[in-house]
């Protein structure tokens, strides 16, 4: 008799508990919701119960699903997609260059550079370091590099230190390349360049490895400002509809900020992060040590807010340093040849294998930084080897930036996706436009046009996702769809289109690689990316339709309103929805 009762009492109680898990706390109505789900669905409206979200439909449907308790969101018509997804950006690193660094990512003359240098060093005592970042000479009207010569007139009692917005090169000045004993018989090191000047006199431009005898004498970050450079990205990333990052190039105490924050419940963005593994086997043999103690994705700390992602190693350099990997001479000033220079690996090549050979057979996820088309080939030539020798799908390892692909390379692609679930491209778009002008200059009038052959991808059964690499281009994904579809260069000074229109592809594929094929990449498909029952409620409002919209303002999109987690974490002071409470 009691075992009788029991089962219907239990049988109750869950279904109780079902209905309250499913009664919205949360609702949004009339709008035009893009979930981005397999179909490319489009609804108007969404229940959220518990920062899930349980329902869409119909605003009729899902106000049905109302109680007096729900909280409503009219959103006056306005579109709504999952939050945005950036799958290659330096957020940690970057927000606290913009809060304790001059930034100099929109000066437009060397005298503007100057001028703001001296302002700023004006306010150091002397022998204090002056540390700025984001220079790009494309920018500049002069078309060149700054140089220490340039710095030496407004810096004589402090050392300097500029990274150039790529963070592959930089420029010192005369009493820094002093402190590093950098000097005329200097040789370069390993994987770098001192560069010179027609005497053979360093002109204070510093590249690749070379950078790191001048990185490694400035200040230290403290663990203060690596929190306050999380949290002032994070701001930034709200106001732009993004809520979740993949963060490359991490070390211990950027981790262990990433923590703090998180046990202070301040991490309200989801981060996913590789760690830098250095350029040789014992550093990635200690990068693997740290790895091993910390959950693999997609397990987490914090319920799907951190995830010890995998290891990053650098293959080659910088398409705007002319130092990426090359199987034909650099082009310079867009049809002159840089000489021989076809760039260099940043990793002995076979060095680099066995660092991909000892993460993959210990089941963890590799990104590798590859600009150049050799350095591509490369790379995806190892990771062919290495899951031939221990076939395991599902790591998903990546090219970073992939950014001049040969035909070959895009056919391994797309077979290590189809076969392993790897080989998948992390581009950045907006490279064609915030250092377009200097790329289109390098790469020259026939590779320009291969750069970034998104619609050849698409072909090819090639998924990708976007990303910013920010600060190397401002992090917003509105630029990065925007640049998928109109290949334009911030300046045009190789004309408007250097790249050509042939690679470009649709809006909705575009919104797809910040979306749901970002989520992939993140390995937090089961909860984010798309906008369907089950999903975390991360969702973005916009301004405008971006299906519907000219393809040429998609750029200047303004974002309403960020949900995390179903909680509204930005609204703009501006924006015509109203929340009732």
């Amino acid at each position: 008799m009691m075992v009788s009762l029991v089962r219907p009492i239990l049988l109750l109680l869950a279904l109780s508990w079902i209905a309250t898990a499913q009664t919205p706390d949360l609702i949004l109505i009339h709008g035009k919701i893009l979930t981005v789900d397999a179909n490319d669905s489009i609804v108007e409206a969404v229940a959220i119960a518990k920062g899930k979200i349980v329902a869409v439909g119909s605003t009729a449907e899902i106000q049905r699903r109302a109680t007096p308790a729900t909280r409503v969101v009219d959103l006056h018509g306005l579109t709504a997609t999952p939050g945005l997804i950036d799958t290659h950006g330096h957020f940690v690193a970057s927000g606290v260059d913009e809060l304790f660094s001059v930034v100099l990512n929109d000066v437009q003359r060397v005298s503007d550079a100057v001028e703001r240098i001296r302002a700023k060093a004006a306010t150091l005592k002397p022998g204090e370091w002056l540390v700025g970042a984001g220079w790009d000479e494309g920018k500049l009207a002069e078309r060149r590099y700054l140089l220490a010569s340039d710095l030496d007139k407004v810096t004589p009692n402090n050392p300097v230190w500029l990274m150039h917005t790529t963070n592959h090169y930089g420029v010192a000045n005369s009493y820094a390349l002093k402190l590093a004993h950098i000097t005329a018989s200097t040789p370069d090191p390993p994987m770098g360049t001192i560069d010179r000047d027609a005497q053979g006199n360093p002109t204070g431009v510093l590249k690749e490895s070379a950078k790191d005898l001048m990185v490694n004498l400035t200040p230290p970050t403290t663990p203060e400002q690596w929190q306050r450079g999380i949290l002032h990205s994070i701001e930034g990333l709200h106001r732009e509809g993004m809520t979740a990052v993949k963060d490359p190039q991490l070390t211990p105490p950027m981790w262990d900020a990433y923590r703090e924050l998180l046990r202070q419940n301040k991490l309200d963005e989801r981060v996913f992060v590789l760690w830098d593994s250095g350029h040789t086997l014992e550093s990635a043999r200690q990068t693997l040590a740290i790895i091993s103690k910390l959950p693999r994705p997609p397990a987490s700390l914090g319920d799907g807010l951190l995830l010890s992602g995998g290891a990053k190693i650098f293959m080659d350099g910088s398409g705007g340093a002319r130092t990426a990997w090359m199987h034909q001479p650099w082009n310079k000033n867009r049809t002159e040849t840089d000489g021989t220079n076809v760039g260099y690996p940043a990793t002995d090549p076979e060095v680099y294998r066995q660092m991909v050979r000892l993460f993959h057979q210990a089941g963890v996820h590799v990104g590798t930084h590859a600009i150049g088309d050799r350095a591509i080939d490369w790379v995806v030539d190892t990771y062919a080897e290495v899951l031939k020798e221990k076939p395991t799908r599902g790591l998903r390892h990546s090219i970073i930036h992939c950014n001049l692909p040969t035909d070959h390379a895009i056919d391994v692609m797309a077979s290590l996706q189809k076969q392993y679930d790897a080989g998948y491209p992390e581009a950045q778009a907006p490279f064609m436009w915030w250092i377009g002008d200097t790329y289109a200059g390098n790469f020259g009038p026939q590779r320009s046009q291969r750069l970034e052959p998104m619609k050849t991808w698409l072909a090819k059964g090639v998924r990708w996702t976007g990303g910013s690499d920010y600060d190397v281009t401002p992090f917003a994904a509105r630029y990065g769809i925007w640049a998928s579809l109109e290949r334009e260069t911030l300046k045009g000074v190789y004309g408007a289109h250097p790249f050509g229109t042939a690679e470009a592809i649709d809006v909705h594929t575009a919104l797809r690689s910040y979306t749901a094929w970002a989520a992939r990449q993140l390995f937090l498909e089961d909860k984010i990316g798309t906008i369907e029952p089950g999903k975390d409620a991360d969702i973005a409002v916009w301004d405008h339709d971006l299906y519907s919209m000219p393809a040429a303002d998609i750029k200047n999109l303004k974002c309403e309103l960020t949900l995390f987690g179903g909680r509204v974490v930005y609204q703009d002071a501006a924006s015509p929805i109203a929340i009732q409470k």
